[in-house]
Formats: structure tokens, C-alpha cells, sequence
């Protein structure tokens, strides 16, 4: 089929060019000289295993996490204390004012503007002064102020009643301003402060709005604290069950590869002593075999003759029933023969019968439809065919 093709069909199953011969390439550097050497020359450079360090033990990845996580901690708690020691908020410019007539707002909308802030809070008293605190950088607002009241009575309804208020779709935290009031009082920057929205898992974090209970603050801190320590308890008990499958595994491997030695030591044993008294029964069961293969080997003769003979019976025998079939088949076949005659004759006889029967009932046929036409042309015309037939003078009857 590929000869009835257009050529550029047939171009697609032409075979490639042959590749160009090119001769094998000739080694470069043949250094005839080298000679192989083995390592044993430098055995006395490796290092002794009575030198060999005892292998590290390498920590769990909850063992990393924490290590990394304690370093991150010791380095922020020195910061911290660093920064603590240069805090004085007694000499703080930025806090003038009288403490005992602040109120500190924490979660401040970053949208909301100090107008704003003014506005919510004057329903507690008159205001003298708002100082909202923005980031050094960027100028940004921090989420929290500095309210300072006319009278003490402004301030203690603002702390009573200004919690929990909605500004700009958030709710703010009121608390006195305890960084000139609490003795030994540390802001959240620190390591201090109330706020409970960053103690750490999502459990434990204080979501609602309003002040913090110091207790309240202290609970979850410690729970989240002996969570982490049930943590990294269970990591290790889990690493020592590890390493003590290992040890065992070690040990029911070697004592397993000991007793297979020791099985292997004990068979070693039995087989050379099995060996001696083998070449003892080999010896013996040699013997024997010879006597064996001669009885077989005479069997062997006496059977190849009885073979021989009934190979000669069974011929003469087949020899006998083909003949016997062959004349079997002979007289089946003229019988059948004789047969067939006779069935052709009588196949014979029996057609001319049929035949004979049919031309009867056919001229009965005739003779019945003549006999009915007769008798209809007598009902049609009595008068005409009783004329015809009527008798003479002499008694015969006249047709016409």
C-alpha cells in the first residue's frame, strides 16, 4: 500500500542516512608504570575506635522549637530589663499632668481622631487635656490615650462608666493611669500590663471587651504555661519510648544473632560428626547400589526379551483382526448391495402402485363432474331430455 503514496507521504518512511564510521578514539595518557596498591599501607592512619567520639543525640523538632523559642525569650527578657533600668515615668515628658485625674483608653479605633475621642468622654466630666500616642517613625496612632480630667469625680466616672464603650465600631478599655500610681508598675512593652489578647493560643487569649481581671489574666497565663510544658513532657516521653524500642530492638538482635551462631556452631558440630558416619553409610549404601543396578540391570535384559516377545503377539494378533475386519467390511458390502437391489425394486413396484392409484381417482374425478353437469342440465330442461329419451314402439329408449 505505501507504493500508491504521494511522495511527500513517502518522504516520512524513507530511512535515515547511515552514520559516518569514525575511527575508535586513541587514549591520551597511558601511564604504563602506574601499579595498583591496596589500602593496608595506610591502616595506621585511621583513627582508633577507643578515640572515636560518643554519638549526639539529636534533639526532637518540639525540643528545637523550644530551645529556639527559651534563646528568643532570655535575649527579649534582657532587652527588656535593659530598657525597664532607663524607665522613669515620674520624669516622663510626655506625662504632665496630675496621675490621680487620668484615664488610660486602650483599643482605640487607628481611625478615630482625638475630636472624636473628646466628644465621647466629655459626658463624664470636663476635659483638660488628650494626649493620644502615635508611633515615633511613622506618626501613626498606637490604639491608645492619655484622658485627664478637671476634677477626680470626671475621672472616677469615666472609669466607671467609659468601659467598654463603642467608638468608630470598637470597644475601648478605660483604666487609671497606673505607670505614676502602681508602685513597681510595668507597661506592656515591658513584660507588664492587664491585656489578655496575647498570652498565645486562641484558647487562652481573653477575646471580650472591658478590663481584665488581674486574677483572670494570671490563670490563663499559668495554663497556657503548663500547656506548653505538657507539650514538650509528652514529645519527650514519646522520644525516650522511641529510643528505648531502639535499645531493645538492639538487644533482641544481638542476643537473636547470637543464638542463630550458636545454633550455627552447634550444626557445624553435628555435621562433621554426621560426615564421618555418612562416608561410613556411603560407603555401605555403594555397595549396595552396585548390587542393586546389576539385579536391575539383568531385570532390565529379562524384560527387554519378554518385551520383544509380546511385541511379536501383539503384531501377529493385529496382523489377525485386520484381516478378520477386511472381510467383515467385504460381506457388509455386498450385503448392502443385496440390500439395495431389493429396496430398489420394491421403491420401484410401490411408484407404479401411486401411479395407478392416481390415474384411477383421476378418471373417478371425470366421470363424478360428468354425472354432476349431467344431472344439472336434467334440473334445468325435463321436458327436453325426457324426449330424448323417450321409448320406441318396440320398448328402447331414443336419445338424441
Amino acid at each position: 500500500m505505501t507504493q500508491f503514496l504521494p511522495a511527500n507521504l513517502l518522504a516520512l518512511f524513507a530511512p535515515r542516512d547511515p552514520l559516518p564510521y569514525l575511527p575508535p578514539p586513541q587514549p591520551k595518557h597511558v601511564n604504563e608504570d602506574c601499579t595498583l596498591t591496596g589500602v593496608g599501607m595506610y591502616s595506621h592512619l585511621f583513627e582508633d575506635p577507643a578515640d572515636t567520639p560518643e554519638p549526639v543525640k539529636c534533639p526532637s523538632r518540639l525540643e528545637r522549637k523550644e530551645a529556639k523559642r527559651a534563646e528568643k525569650e532570655m535575649h527579649q527578657k534582657s532587652r527588656i530589663e535593659q530598657e525597664l533600668s532607663n524607665w522613669d515615668p515620674q520624669n516622663d515628658p510626655n506625662a504632665t499632668g496630675d496621675a490621680f485625674k487620668t484615664v488610660f483608653v486602650s483599643r482605640i479605633n487607628y481611625d478615630t481622631r482625638e475630636d472624636k475621642l473628646q466628644r465621647e468622654f466629655e459626658e463624664f466630666g470636663y476635659i483638660r487635656k488628650i494626649h493620644m500616642v502615635r508611633d515615633v517613625r511613622t506618626g501613626k496612632p498606637r490604639g491608645y490615650a492619655f484622658i485627664e480630667y478637671e476634677t477626680e469625680k470626671g475621672m472616677r466616672s469615666a472609669y466607671k462608666y467609659g468601659d467598654g464603650k463603642k467608638i468608630d465600631g470598637r470597644r475601648v478599655v478605660v483604666d487609671i493611669e497606673r505607670g505614676r500610681t502602681v508602685k513597681n508598675w510595668k507597661p506592656r512593652r515591658f513584660g507588664g500590663g492587664l491585656g489578655g489578647s496575647r498570652i498565645g493560643a486562641p484558647e487562652f487569649n481573653i477575646t471580650h471587651s472591658g478590663r481584665v481581671d488581674p486574677r483572670q489574666y494570671q490563670e490563663k497565663l499559668d495554663r497556657a504555661q503548663r500547656a506548653r510544658d505538657r507539650a514538650i513532657n509528652n514529645d519527650n516521653e514519646k522520644e525516650r519510648s522511641r529510643s528505648r524500642e531502639r535499645s531493645r530492638d538492639r538487644s533482641e538482635r544481638r542476643r537473636s544473632t547470637e543464638r542463630e551462631r550458636s545454633v550455627k556452631e552447634d550444626e557445624k558440630s553435628d555435621d562433621r560428626r554426621r560426615g564421618r558416619r555418612d562416608d561410613r553409610d556411603d560407603d555401605r549404601d555403594r555397595k549396595r547400589d552396585r548390587d542393586r543396578d546389576d539385579d536391575r540391570r539383568r531385570d532390565r535384559d529379562r524384560d527387554g526379551e519378554r518385551k520383544r516377545d509380546r511385541r511379536d503377539d501383539d503384531k501377529d494378533r493385529d496382523r489377525d483382526r485386520k484381516r478378520d475386519r477386511r472381510d467383515r467390511d467385504d460381506r457388509r458390502d455386498r450385503d448392502r448391495d443385496r440390500t439395495g437391489d431389493r429396496d430398489r425394486d420394491r421403491d420401484r413396484d410401490r411408484d407404479r402402485d401411486r401411479e395407478r392409484e392416481k390415474y384411477i381417482e383421476r378418471e373417478g374425478e371425470e366421470n363424478r363432474r360428468e354425472e354432476e353437469e349431467r344431472g344439472k342440465e336434467v334440473e334445468d330442461n325435463p321436458k327436453e331430455v325426457h324426449a330424448e329419451t323417450a321409448p320406441t314402439e318396440d320398448g328402447t329408449i331414443m336419445s338424441s
